[in-house]
């Protein structure tokens, strides 16, 4: 092996030594950002909970409302709201995401993005989606004003007539190593889709002062409930799938590094054999 392969496997070597050096920073990074943003979902799921309980024991209970709310919008079109990334280096977290937006029965054209996380947004405009609004700027810091910002304008949708369905698709943290994409449909609500819970005894739910102002404001509240509950459980997720993803390519790096160092001692060994040999031969010319 020649002294410019040799230089060439040192460089290498030299190379994948700094990006593991990235990587496990980046992996503490993610860490340390986890660990918090894992607590914030835990925070705000005992609220997540009662107000999904609540709808739950409002909905079992109404039978024969047409509010479209729980019958549906007058248009084909689905308003499809996307919580990605705005950061790469999360393994297939992002793609996860925009896998369950290609995989709707729908065709793009019938589908308005309101996208959270530039990673998402720019993948799913490649495959031909029109993105209504962007709220990438949220992931950074989510919050419940935020949920309620990008409900509203969602809602606001539906209620124009624009969409005929909402969708949430996000990725749910269920512990360090495992997170999965979903893609939940908020609006309609149907009544029958909501089981009865054990409070319900068979009884029908009386509205005041009439079931269409009771549902224009607790749908709402629950729809905001439902993306903010996403967000949290979002940020837990990334942060999982970074800290994974960041951890498996220091390993790869380490093993890239042993068999890269092995080469070289081996080449380096090769080039001082060969030197002395032909000193040897030399020496045994002129004697």
């Amino acid at each position: 092996m020649t002294l410019a392969s040799i230089r060439e496997i040192k460089r290498r070597r030299v190379t994948i030594e700094n990006i593991s050096q990235i990587t496990r920073a980046m992996k503490l990074v993610s860490t340390v950002k986890l660990q918090k943003t894992k607590d914030n979902a835990r925070k705000i799921q005992p609220y997540f909970d009662k107000m999904y309980a609540t709808i739950r024991s409002i909905l079992s209970r109404t039978q024969g409302e047409t509010h479209p709310f729980l019958t549906g919008g007058r248009s084909d079109n689905r308003a499809v709201i996307v919580i990605s990334s705005n950061r790469g280096l999360a393994g297939g977290y992002n793609y996860n995401v925009v896998h369950q937006v290609i995989g709707m029965p729908a065709l793009p054209e019938n589908v308005l993005l309101y996208t959270v996380g530039s990673k998402g947004r720019e993948m799913l405009r490649a495959y031909g989606y029109a993105v209504e609004a962007d709220f990438s700027d949220v992931m950074d810091a989510p919050s419940y004003e935020a949920a309620k910002m990008i409900g509203h304008t969602v809602l606001q949708s539906f209620s124009e007539g624009k969409a005929g369905a909402v969708e949430l698709v996000y990725t749910a943290f269920k512990n360090t190593l495992v997170q999965e994409a979903r893609r939940i449909q908020l609006l309609p609500v149907a009544a029958q889709e909501v089981p009865d819970g054990p409070d319900t005894d068979g009884l029908l739910m009386n509205y005041e002062p009439d079931a269409e102002h009771v549902l224009e404001r607790v749908i709402p509240q629950y729809i905001y409930s439902m993306i903010y509950g996403a967000l949290m459980d979002a940020a837990a997720a990334e942060n999982g799938a970074r800290m994974t993803a960041m951890d498996q390519a220091s390993e790869n790096a380490e093993e890239m590094i042993g068999r890269l160092t092995q080469s070289y001692n081996r080449a380096r060994q090769g080039a001082i054999t060969q030197e002395i040999t032909e000193i040897v031969s030399g020496s045994e010319a002129l004697s």
